[in-house]
């Protein structure tokens, strides 16, 4: 691969999952309109995210990174987002206290809008239209206007990014965040979760470790860190005309930064080398997610670690792994190992929800939660065999209490499905199912920490 990088040298490469727009010059007129937009993010706010996953990859921090499977434009709205958060912040508390460490607070949001797919077309009876691939580029509804590729829904999706952004700066800076208020919502969850025995001692200890701190004077109002957090933004950057648009030269560096999110990742179908969604990655100085998948040799892995972080900088790597959970004691470790042996710096995140996608009987798509819980069993078992650090978990989640995911301590079945099945395209974890998971992660993180064997997660959920 040359050397030479530029924001658009994607272009003169091969490229995978991109629409075909029917008029170019349309497209063209709204990539240069976005091109003079304001950044949504800022560099020295990706260079600070950077930081903070070095000390993941250290061994030093885990990273939490969830969100929607795909943003929608009819579902923008203030309740949502504020619902997400207040998960995420309690999915944030639990982790903290479990493995003594920090946590990176890493969003699939403000962004996250464009989606690969595994065919270009779909077909319903005897018309065949082009695959919805997210809001920023067509429409989910089933019919030939929808489905075209409108080069206007760039434009949207900056706009709703951007107000999505500024509610969620207030959100973690305007005392939303406050560490009394996230730990009784935990409580409310834990006293009416089915299961509340299984999580009713760690919240107990939250709350030890909460009276403690203010009978020594350490307060919200006393110390702003409990009062208010750091909260970054993240998606797949597929769509590379909307990348490019948005890719700024930070002033007091020199280089160049994507500014549409603090941290953008390339897909599993999209990490061909010599393509042009590694080409982009590889030139802008983000943090950078690499989704690995069971066809990822070793070998293949090497390459694109040298290509998209040739001089090994702590924190610019993330390897996000999605296997299903029947696949990762054969497809892991070898990966683990060539690079523990290459001596590079990477954060391994488990993403368990991509490779245990299954259609019910019902017809509807879903993720049972007991193959969830088995991959990231299956996970920390590696990292602890390999000696390596378990850094991050990877979760399609909402705040919404919709049945999209079976199983569960409220135990959503299949028939289930059909009450509150909400998504644009995969299915999520509702608010329940990702503290539920949370919980279970943090017990293997407590016991990482105080060096004893780690609990399987699905042992721990055995007689749920």
């Amino acid at each position: 691969m040359g050397q030479t990088w530029s924001p658009n040298s994607w272009r003169s490469k091969p490229i995978e999952q991109v629409p075909e727009y029917p008029d170019q010059a349309a497209l063209d007129a709204v990539e240069d309109r976005i091109a003079s937009y304001p950044p949504l993010v800022f560099a020295g706010e990706a260079r600070r995210l950077k930081d903070s996953l070095a000390k993941v990859a250290a061994g030093d921090g885990f990273l939490l990174q969830g969100g929607d499977c795909a943003e929608s434009f009819s579902e923008h709205h203030p309740d949502n987002i504020r619902d997400f958060f207040r998960v995420f912040l309690q999915m944030a508390v639990v982790l903290t206290y479990a493995a003594s460490q920090p946590v990176v607070k890493v969003g699939r949001i403000a962004g996250q809008f464009a989606k690969p797919r595994s065919a270009p077309t779909e077909k319903s009876g005897e018309l065949e239209l082009p695959s919805y691939r997210g809001d920023i580029i067509n429409g989910i509804d089933f019919n030939e206007a929808d489905r075209e590729p409108d080069p206007q829904r760039l434009d949207m999706a900056y706009r709703q990014s951007a107000a999505t952004l500024n509610l969620l700066r207030a959100f973690a800076q305007g005392g939303y965040a406050n560490l009394d208020h996230v730990h009784q919502w935990t409580l409310g969850f834990v006293k009416d979760s089915p299961q509340s025995d299984r999580y009713r001692d760690a919240a107990a200890h939250i709350t030890e470790a909460l009276a403690f701190m203010r009978a020594c004077g350490v307060t919200p109002d006393t110390a702003p860190a409990l009062r208010q957090t750091d909260f970054f933004t993240s998606h797949e950057a597929l769509l590379l005309g909307y990348e490019q648009a948005l890719t700024r030269v930070d002033s007091t560096t020199g280089d160049w930064y994507a500014t549409s999110g603090h941290m953008i990742w390339v897909g599993d179908r999209t990490r061909q080398p010599d393509h042009a969604h590694i080409e982009y990655a590889r030139g802008v100085h983000n943090p950078i997610g690499l989704k690995c998948g069971p066809s990822l040799t070793p070998d293949g892995l090497m390459e694109l670690i040298d290509i998209l972080n040739p001089r090994d900088e702590a924190g610019r790597l993330t390897l996000i792994c999605r296997f299903g959970a029947d696949k990762v004691f054969d497809f892991l470790p070898p990966l683990v190992r060539r690079v523990k042996q290459e001596g590079r710096s990477v954060v391994w995140s488990c993403d368990p929800m991509h490779g245990n996608t299954i259609k019910a009987a019902t017809g509807f798509k879903t993720r049972p939660f007991d193959r969830i819980l088995k991959e990231v069993e299956a996970f920390f078992a590696v990292h602890n065999a390999e000696g390596t650090h378990p850094g991050g978990i990877h979760v399609e989640m909402t705040g919404k209490n919709v049945t999209e995911c079976t199983g569960g301590a409220r135990a959503i079945s299949e028939n289930d499905l059909s009450d509150r099945y909400h998504t644009h395209c995969d299915p999520r974890l509702n608010a329940d199912q990702a503290l539920e998971l949370i919980f279970l992660i943090a017990e293997n993180l407590k016991k990482s920490r105080q060096g004893r064997e780690t609990v399987p997660v699905a042992s721990a959920v055995a007689g749920f």
